[in-house]
């Protein structure tokens, strides 16, 4: 049957920036190359954005008349053709927006990116470098002393660094979102059609409404939920003015995406974590909440589990489970003047109404319905008093807020001193959290896109019978979320969360007919994959907030990391303290310039003459709100009605008019998602294909020799782990150099777009790219190979990531030598002069480990 309704590709994927004295034009098309689209950008302004869009699609042959008009009428002298009136300046993957400080605008565009993850056949890419051009021309131009450096504060946000878009796939919204969007009943799409006919005044879109017979699709394309768009003010200028499909959002936070083979069978494994864009910072420099409820370190994760043998949303199988992590939703915070490494915890305001609190919960039953589990992980018992402080006034807080909520809707908190328990000899950690996390899920469910599996009625499992969640004629339905946190909510959060998503994970192969019991035991392949991903979702979140990689991971809870992992988590924690102490601050007025927080304003104090950024995070101080909560009734009245199903979900007039509905040929290019991911009117290699780069179970996960069972549900020894035997030795070498990346998957070559510029640059950067690993586990090597190699692909990554400290007696020579000592091995070693070299130089520490 055909699917009633497709998320809308956007036509505007590649971009070429055309300049003349007088304007800029702007050629966007979609990838196919057969619709385009202009925008003219005027450079005779020196302050102001001019921009006009004429909304018409222009055909190749059109485009290239058009170019050819403006070239010619662009020349110094007429007919003269030794020089071009219209130069070609840059091309590009996307908008990232416009910017402007104390003279003119900028314009932020997407140089390259590189692939991450595939959902659906929709493509998520992560920028990997961005042009910043000034738009006024020189002659207009007034110049300012403190431009220059405003454009570098602003450039301090590394755009090239965990920064994640799709042009077909809405990354702000969850799974379980995007496909109810889908799955609207026909009736509405039709009204919705009709409306948004009327309302249109685009020639394309008016042409995608022409439809034959049966052969109508809907195009669905939803407003992003904005709180985890990191560009919304950058594009605020424009929104009303150009076409949305110029609109490119970007999230911010980690995506990274694996694939589980069961008997063959492929099946992806994507975590896909969106960092929240409101009271956004540093670690001791954003704590708590703000006055409208926004709290700090805020972050949605999502884990997706799909089959990948089916691509369509429509007929494949796909599932996801949300959780949430973010700081206690309190006036509190650390003074970090006292160069202590742990602070002392300042509560900042009374809230004896819990007034922050109830506008944060508000928020989140919104957007995830009931119940909303709170896992409070800081300390309880203490010395002196420092996390405690948090834990009773929070507990204060759900305790006032549930007085008034309906008792199948109340807050549930569940308070755990996890510190407390990993020093016990007693207790095992994990198995309590296995616990909880039964519990947690349990009560929320998850989303899957399908009805119960046959297989659950022909081997019951009474933990199944037990699931909580919304079950509906198409699957289930995630109700409710937790929310985990500690103090800093990095290591301990983190782990916790990898504890839920395992429980999660298991309940979602289940349904999906894939395991035949809702459990997942440690120690096989597919829990390794799944906590690698973890591992580098938590290690680029805590690097984001905290400035440092995960000092406690989910092998130091489990006890069974090895004695160099103490010496790593002191570097990690001294690093943490280094950036916390010294490099904060700046990170921290970057962040403000970059979100429209801080705008720059001529007669006003700078940036960097503010004593704090409090006023700026927290409107109340700088004008009274119009309106006051009710102390009693403190949610929304219309979040209340669909409990336990999330507001933001249900079908109503206000969630409909976020949405924009058109109707297309089924062969459309706007909904054609087969073309989209296939592409075949380009040429492409088996390796550059993602699908067969990323990281896969079978390959890096299964025992070297595989046995009689190849299953990823199968117990491993520690022993037994590593590479396979499937791929050549060459492939290995190189897949294990890359393997680790902040996204777990080896990616293919990333999409640079080459400026006239720079074309002799393309290929040195594209090499560049993928040599540098982003993870703190240890590498090992498979061969030797040549000692430049080791040193280019090992020890700059040892230098940079991993924590090695050469100014400890140990030079970049010496670590070459000292990789080279432990690949020939103990037995080999007294043979090799590089390694007497390196014994006779090195620290006994060193040795000692080598021996051992």
């Amino acid at each position: 049957m055909p699917a009633a309704a497709a998320p809308i590709i956007s036509s505007v994927q590649k971009l070429v920036l055309y300049e003349t004295r007088a304007r800029y034009f702007l050629v966007g098309s979609n990838h196919a190359e057969t619709k385009y689209r202009v925008l003219k950008i005027d450079r005779t302004e020196p302050k102001d954005l001019v921009i006009i869009d004429d909304r018409h699609v222009y055909t190749q042959q059109e485009v290239r008349e058009l170019l050819g008009r403006l070239d010619l009428g662009n020349r110094t002298k007429m007919g003269q053709k030794g020089s071009s009136g219209l130069f070609r300046a840059v091309s590009a993957f996307g908008v990232v927006g416009f910017v402007r400080f104390l003279e003119g605008y900028y314009i932020v565009l997407i140089t390259k990116r590189r692939k991450m993850a595939d959902i659906g056949g929709h493509a998520v890419y992560k920028i990997e470098d961005t042009n910043m051009i000034y738009i006024p021309n020189d002659s207009v131009r007034i110049s300012h002393p403190d431009e220059a450096r405003y454009l570098r504060i602003f450039q301090n946000v590394d755009l090239s660094s965990n920064f994640y878009f799709s042009y077909s796939y809405d990354l702000s919204h969850s799974l379980q979102y995007n496909l109810t969007v889908l799955r609207m009943p026909l009736e509405m799409l039709k009204s919705e059609t009709t409306q948004t006919r009327q309302e249109s005044f685009d020639i394309f879109e008016d042409e995608g409404l022409i439809t034959q017979g049966g052969n109508g699709v809907f195009g669905i394309s939803s407003e992003p939920y904005m709180k985890y768009v990191w560009n919304g003010e950058l594009l605020d200028i424009i929104k009303n003015t150009v076409h949305r499909d110029w609109l490119l959002y970007i999230i911010h936070g980690f995506c990274g995406q694996s694939k589980l083979l069961i008997y063959g069978r492929p099946v992806y494994v994507t975590l896909i974590a969106r960092r929240s864009s409101k009271f956004a910072g540093t670690r001791f420099l954003k704590r708590g909440a703000n006055c409208e409820g926004d709290v700090a370190n805020e972050v949605e994760t999502e884990q997706m589990l799909c089959d990948a043998s089916v691509m369509s949303f429509t007929a494949g199988s796909y599932s996801s489970y949300v959780q949430v992590r973010g700081s206690v939703p309190l006036y509190w915070s650390q003074d970090i003047s006292t160069m202590m490494p742990k602070p002392p915890i300042t509560l900042d305001q009374a809230d004896p109404f819990a007034h922050v609190a109830a506008l944060h919960f508000d928020q989140m039953l919104q957007r995830f319905g009931s119940p909303i589990i709170v896992l409070n992980l800081v300390k309880e018992r203490e010395k002196r008093k420092h996390e405690r402080i948090l834990s009773e006034e929070l507990v204060a807080a759900v305790t006032y807020l549930n007085q008034f909520l309906p008792p199948e809707h109340t807050i549930i908190y569940i308070p755990w001193d996890m510190a407390k328990y990993t020093k016990s000899k007693l207790c095992n950690v994990l198995d309590r959290l296995n616990v909880i996390a039964e519990s947690v899920v349990k009560k929320t469910g998850f989303f899957v896109n399908r009805p119960d599996s046959y297989c659950s009625i022909l081997r019951p499992d009474e933990k199944w019978n037990e699931l909580g969640g919304c079950v509906i004629p198409t699957g289930r339905l995630q109700t409710g979320v937790l929310r985990t946190n500690c103090v800093d909510c990095l290591d301990r959060t983190n782990t916790a969360q990898f504890m839920v998503g395992k429980c999660a994970l298991a309940y979602q192969l289940y349904s999906l007919g894939l395991i035949d019991k809702p459990n997942l035991q440690f120690d096989t392949d597919a829990v390794r994959l799944f906590e690698e991903l973890y591992e580098d979702h938590g290690d680029t979140l805590s690097l984001q907030y905290g400035g440092s990689q995960l000092v406690h991971r989910v092998k130091t809870y489990r006890k069974i990391a090895p004695w160099t992992q103490h010496s790593k988590d002191i570097m990690q924690t001294l690093s943490r303290y280094y950036s916390n102490a010294f490099s904060d601050a700046d990170r921290q007025d970057s962040i403000n310039l970059f979100l429209g927080v801080f705008h720059p304003t001529e007669g006003k104090p700078h940036l960097w003459e503010l004593p704090t950024d409090f006023y700026l995070h927290h409107k109340n101080t700088m004008r009274l709100l119009p309106t006051r909560r009710s102390y009693t009734y403190w949610w929304t009245p219309e979040v209340i009605k669909h409990l336990p199903l999330p507001y933001d979900e249900v079908i109503c007039a206000a969630n409909l008019k976020k949405l924009v509905v058109k109707k297309f040929h089924k062969y459309e290019e706007e909904i054609d998602i087969h073309n989209e991911f296939f592409r075949p009117y380009e040429l492409s290699s088996f390796d550059d294909t993602f699908c067969l780069a990323m990281t896969s179970s079978a390959r890096d996960f299964m025992p070297k020799t595989v046995g009689i069972d190849p299953s990823p549900f199968t117990v491993r020894k520690p022993d037994e782990t590593g590479k396979s035997v499937l791929g050549n030795k060459s492939n290995r070498e190189e897949a294990v150099l890359q393997r680790k990346t902040a996204a777990s998957a080896p990616p293919p070559p990333s999409e640079e777009a080459v400026s006239s510029s720079s074309e002799d640059d393309s290929g040195t950067d594209r090499e560049e790219e993928g040599s540098v690993s982003q993870r703190s586990t240890p590498v090992k090597m498979t061969d030797l190979g040549d000692s430049a190699k080791v040193t280019e692909n090992v020890v700059q990554p040892m230098k940079e990531v991993y924590g090695i400290n050469l100014s400890d007696g140990l030079s970049e020579e010496d670590l070459s030598i000292y990789l080279r000592f432990v690949q020939l091995g103990q037995s080999q070693h007294k043979q090799d002069k590089s390694s007497q070299q390196f014994c006779s130089r090195c620290p006994d520490g060193v040795i000692k480990f080598v021996s051992i």
